[in-house]
């Protein structure tokens, strides 16, 4: 792949900028979209924790509990909560905040979600997209923008041959094609307007995450621990369905660290892969967390009902791990045991904000 001298150049000490920097965060204006969801709450910690100037915006939480509230996000950021299909709130949040660096997590994120409500996960992703995009044409502050979108967004061939950025965009269910629209939306707004005007616009895609704090509907450790703490058998509906499982503080490092060299490297406006080395099943996810947690039942289907998911999924790296030197610090164990001891403290009441304290300090203590 072709990139510019710029970027070649700084190649050179890429493995200097494997992790996020709080010395290039401290004082930045970020404007985080999605901040109420699991990973964006996750984020705002981490970047408050690093002294960045965090703007939000996003709708309320969708789940009793949630991280937000957990660990009191709206005390850490500067916090507006609204639709990204408003235009005008999207401009005003924008206007006020000044945001030096754009992170765009704010999404319908739920493929069997999609299929109940497709016109609405079609607008929130692509509108609510174009929207934040088009309110950043002729901002004098932004540098970068990194939009996120998903691993879901290519078309899938049911292979386990890791899909490269270069794979042909698809999208069988209502969630994965809204993404992958979303992302020729992105390219438009960056060849037609942001990049005249300097602006790095960035996509990640990043494989399937788990992590402490999570309780949205439909994802696999969250509907575990439900099941397990109310004493219920876990129902598995696609036990062998495998997918690219990382702990979420891989695919937020990656974020911070792909925004913060974009911020000086305009070359680096293009799409990234964001996960493990490998891919695993959902079986084999399930048995690691039954090991975890101690206990809990499991009842797994023999046959595949509801609509249409995909099965096989597994994403090609390379270029992150080449010209980021991003590589993922926890393997699919650590990551789950994390993950199911994150569950059990809080369940017996440790704080949302020591347990992710707790998990951010081990992770970065960890040397690639």
């Amino acid at each position: 792949m072709a990139i510019g001298n710029r970027a070649v150049a700084n190649l050179v000490d890429v493995a200097a900028f494997s992790a996020p920097e709080p010395e290039f965060w401290r004082g930045k204006r970020v404007l985080l979209t999605g901040h109420t969801g699991f990973k964006g709450a996750w984020l705002a910690f981490w970047l408050h924790r690093m002294g960045a100037q965090v703007t939000g915006l996003a709708l309320t939480p969708n789940s009793l509990p949630n991280l937000f509230d957990a660990l009191a996000v709206a005390s850490l950021v500067r916090s507006y909560v609204g639709d990204i299909r408003d235009s005008d709130l999207v401009r005003r949040v924008v206007s006020d905040s000044q945001p030096e660096i754009v992170l765009h997590l704010a999404a319908q994120a739920l493929v069997r979600a999609s299929y109940k409500d497709p016109v609405g996960t079609f607008a929130t992703n692509m509108i609510g997209t174009a929207n934040i995009l088009d309110a950043l044409r002729d901002l004098a502050s932004v540098r970068v923008a990194l939009m996120v979108t998903t691993d879901k967004v290519y078309r899938n061939r049911e292979l386990l041959t890791p899909y490269p950025e270069t794979a042909e965009l698809g999208g069988h269910d209502p969630y994965s094609a809204s993404k992958a629209a979303s992302e020729l939306l992105i390219a438009s707004y960056r060849s037609s307007f942001l990049a005249a005007q300097g602006v790095s616009v960035c996509v990640a895609r990043a494989g399937n995450v788990i992590g402490g704090g999570d309780w949205s509907e439909d994802r696999l450790l969250p509907d575990a621990v439900r099941a397990w703490q109310s004493g219920e058998a876990l129902q598995i509906r696609r036990p062998d369905a495998v997918r690219p499982w990382q702990h979420v503080l891989d695919p937020l490092s990656s974020y911070l660290v792909l925004a913060q060299k974009a911020y000086q490297f305009t070359t680096l406006s293009q799409a990234w892969n964001f996960g493990p080395d490998g891919a695993a099943s959902v079986r084999e996810v399930i048995k690691l967390a039954r090991s975890a947690y101690g206990s809990g039942e499991v009842d797994f289907a023999t046959q595949v009902t509801g609509p249409h998911e995909a099965g096989l999924l597994a994403l090609d790296v390379t270029k992150a791990r080449q010209e980021l030197g991003i590589r993922p610090r926890w393997d699919l164990q650590v990551a789950v045991s994390r993950s199911m001891h994150w569950y059990r403290d809080f369940h017996e009441g440790v704080a949302a904000s020591e347990l992710c304290t707790r998990d951010l300090d081990a992770y970065l203590s960890v040397r690639s």
